[in-house]
């Protein structure tokens, strides 16, 4: 009986103690949501805009001219005039360089009497033989002289026109690499010629890229000379060939170089865009991650004050600090691009910052697949 009672008394106490535990758990809470709703975190906004993204293959190119030339003398002479500087623009036919000529031109002028007089003897051997004095064995022999007198005239004439030296294309001239009065031999470099209005940029490309390859697709190019400043241009050819040893295959872009910017040899980046897009963006330190999973903050101002949800999301690309969402996020919402770390699902905030993307320049878009042979 005494045993009962005890039993009894412990199990009053402990229920006692439960309720109390419980009263307080249940105030405690009470006045924890109470501070919670009565006080706003302070956030900044951002509203979700749509930006361009794009699967981009980059890689590295040589530029070259679209012509070039290094000009040779044919023939073995001193140089007698120069007719272009380092660097000046000439056009097709423009007469570069003259070698002396001294001998051929008096050759020529002997040459040329021979055809005068032997062209006379012809019309005296043809009057003679209009009035029967002569034999027609004479007009034969007079016009085998007009003709190796004309044929001498033209291989002087030729040997001449070796001696003037001119540009066999429209382009720009590199340094001089001779003087007046210099020596030249045939093969011996006078100067380089390059037609640089369209610029032809060679690059290679792995070989899995190469069913995405296509003449006339659209490339961009930089440069580190103009950092600031974006080239456009369009595949001309494919190579015909994988390289065995890198696996890759040439492409041959050509760019238009109207402005002289770009030059024969120069180093540039190449990037070819696929499946362009346009998607929700949002700045990269609006993201927060657990696993494998991303969330960002979207603020519900219905209420007063502003509340949060936490949402899942699904990303893409990036350019620059922005990331696609290919999931979970509408153009239009309002989520928390700073200060992620401090808030948590459904607490009340207060918005003392809104902004909106940045948008890229043009020609700028997210690189989701990269390739760098």
């Amino acid at each position: 009986m005494k045993r009962a009672a005890t039993l009894i008394i412990v199990f009053g106490v402990f229920i006692a103690m439960t309720a109390i535990i419980v009263v307080r758990s249940i105030s405690h809470t009470d006045s924890a949501d109470s501070g919670f709703r009565g006080s706003a975190t302070p956030v900044a906004a951002h509203t979700v805009n749509h930006q361009t993204f794009a699967d981009i293959v980059e890689a590295l190119g040589t530029a070259g001219a679209n012509e070039t030339v290094t000009v040779t003398s044919q023939v073995a002479d001193t140089i007698s005039r120069v007719n272009f500087e380092s660097g000046q623009q000439v056009a097709e036919g423009d007469i570069l360089v003259e070698l002396t000529d001294t001998e051929e031109s008096a050759d020529l002028s002997e040459a040329r009497a021979t055809l005068r007089e032997a062209r006379r003897e012809l019309e005296r051997v043809e009057g003679l033989i209009e009035r029967g004095i002569a034999p027609r064995q004479r007009l034969d022999e007079a016009n085998a002289a007009v003709e190796r007198a004309v044929a001498r005239v033209n291989s002087i004439e030729a040997r001449l026109a070796d001696r003037i030296i001119r540009a066999p294309f429209s382009g720009v001239v590199g340094l001089r690499e001779v003087s007046l009065g210099s020596l030249v031999r045939p093969g011996d470099p006078i100067i380089t010629l390059d037609d640089t209005s369209i610029i032809k940029l060679d690059f290679s490309v792995p070989e899995r890229f190469l069913s995405v390859l296509a003449p006339g697709q659209e490339i961009t190019a930089g440069t580190s000379a103009y950092p600031n400043e974006v080239f456009t241009g369009t595949i001309a050819q494919i190579g015909s060939r994988i390289d065995p040893v890198t696996r890759t295959v040439t492409v041959r872009a050509e760019i238009n170089n109207d402005d002289g910017h770009l030059r024969p040899g120069q180093l540039m980046t190449v990037e070819m865009r696929q499946d362009v897009r346009s998607r929700p963006a949002i700045p990269g330190s609006a993201i927060t991650r657990y696993l494998d999973q991303s969330f960002v903050f979207v603020i519900d101002e219905t209420g007063s004050p502003p509340v949060l949800r936490q949402q899942t999301v699904e990303l893409g690309g990036r350019i620059g600090n922005w990331v696609e969402v290919t999931d979970g996020l509408s153009v239009g919402d309002l989520i928390v691009a700073e200060g992620v770390h401090r808030v948590r699902d459904r607490m009340p905030v207060e918005i003392v910052e809104r902004a909106a993307p940045a948008r890229p320049r043009s020609g700028e878009a997210a690189s989701a697949l990269v390739s760098q042979p």
